[in-house]
């Protein structure tokens, strides 16, 4: 992961604190681990070390210049604190990035933030919200960066807490309600596989070698819906029966939602959990009976095969939101969709069809832009710019975390509950924003 340098630029006014977002250098380099089918952790490991050194140089070379004795060649104006990814993920890599953290923190003699990749990615939106761009045009080459970065104050972020999110992503699915900067409580999980796991496998089994290139997700989609969104002929589930009903295809095959069947407790499919081990093996069946299948019959298999995930992922938004009284359920108004599967089109428009068919128009359905979805150096920077401002910085000698839930009722406590956060005295209390 790489380590975020960031600053905050602030100014006076009559009644508030107000900010502006400007974005100085922006890159990312991915491992070439397409020849083994995934992620491959040495590779990765590797990739971290020989890349992110001189990728740290490039950055610095953005920072504001200093004044100076005319010996001090091409200084540079230290960042207010440095942020960094701790966790979770695989701890090789992640110590990677914070440990070269830790050294340009001693060096310039700012805070250090080790911060949570998945908090991160729920909260995206809330950086789009700072930039004046529509969400589609935020986002603009690294060389060119972000420009026209509006005046903000804390209270103008969207959306505000509380809110739902759903993170998918390759490795964690999600619903988790927000209800503030770092209370979050999970509401659903996978009990095995993440969705985006599951897509890129299935796309590796259904598509043609010949169209099969990473990332395998977009992969998919493209090739289930060539001609994009007028490809898509969607009818949304109207209630939980037609959800759980099997979709019969003309080739015979169907494909079943996720925990339909029920064999007690562990199998409920109102169970709030999510599943999609099973979704992936049975169509891994359906094209090893057949290899040779068409490529209409694949299209098809394809387009199926995220219809069922996406609704299934819907599923668990709607039973928490039916299970909701009057009251509670007028303060849920936005669902946030983030992590590398959110970029899909489709998904989107599964989501947004199914909540307006079961009445629930008013709660919005917010998303980053497509390259703001998967893992990038700029969530982490605008967390660590949450935190700070918080008051949270984290000691020197904290660690890489494999695992690291963010609800507080988890057994590790949750965001804060991981050892070596320190809360600045005079700092901005925690509220709801």
């Amino acid at each position: 992961m790489i380590p975020t340098i960031t600053g905050t630029g602030d100014e006076g006014s009559n009644d508030a604190l107000k900010l502006r977002t400007n974005v100085l250098f922006h890159e990312r380099i991915t491992a070439d681990t397409e020849g083994y089918g995934g992620i491959h952790p040495l590779v990765a490991l590797y990739s971290h070390q020989r890349r992110l050194a001189p990728l740290v140089q490039k950055a610095i070379e953005h920072l504001e210049p200093c004044s100076g004795p005319a010996s001090i060649v091409d200084a540079r104006r230290a960042p207010d604190f440095v942020t960094v990814t701790r966790g979770p993920g695989m701890r090789s890599n992640l110590s990677v990035g914070l440990d070269t953290a830790k050294g340009l923190a001693v060096a310039w003699n700012v805070p250090l933030v080790g911060v949570h990749h998945m908090q991160a990615h729920a909260l995206t939106p809330r950086l789009c919200s700072t930039i004046r761009l529509r969400p589609q045009e935020a986002y603009r080459s690294p060389r060119d960066g972000y420009h026209d970065a509006a005046e903000w104050t804390p209270q103008d972020l969207e959306p505000r807490f509380p809110f739902l999110s759903v993170l998918a992503s390759g490795g964690h699915t999600m619903l988790i309600e927000s209800n503030s900067l770092i209370e979050h409580k999970i509401l659903a999980a996978t009990a095995d596989i993440a969705i985006g796991d599951c897509l890129d496998k299935a796309a590796r089994a259904i598509l043609p070698s010949e169209l099969l290139v990473p990332p395998y997700g977009r992969a998919l989609e493209e090739f289930a819906f060539p001609n994009g969104s007028s490809d898509y002929h969607y009818i949304p589930p109207a209630g939980r029966r037609e959800e759980l009903e099997r979709r019969e295809t003309r080739w015979g095959w169907s494909l079943g939602a996720p925990l339909s069947d029920s064999h007690g407790a562990a199998k409920s499919s109102r169970r709030m959990l999510y599943s999609f081990a099973g979704l992936l093996t049975y169509v891994q069946r359906i094209m090893t009976a057949n290899p040779e299948r068409s490529i209409d019959e694949r299209r098809e298999l394809a387009a199926e095969v995220m219809r069922v995930a996406f609704e299934h992922l819907a599923s668990r938004i709607m039973l928490h939101l039916s299970s909701l009284n009057a009251e509670d359920l007028e303060t849920v108004k936005t669902v946030v969709l983030s992590g590398g599967v959110a970029s899909n089109k489709f998904l989107k428009h599964v989501i947004r069809s199914i909540l307006d068919v079961r009445n629930f128009q008013h709660i919005r359905l917010v998303y980053p832009p497509p390259e703001l979805c998967t893992d990038n150096a700029l969530m982490i920077a605008w967390l660590g710019m949450e935190m700070y401002d918080a008051g949270y910085e984290s000691e020197l000698g904290i660690q890489p975390l494999r695992k690291w839930s963010m609800d507080a009722a988890a057994e590790d406590g949750g965001i804060l509950g991981a050892g070596g956060w320190m809360k600045r005295t005079g700092s901005i209390p925690d509220v709801k924003l």
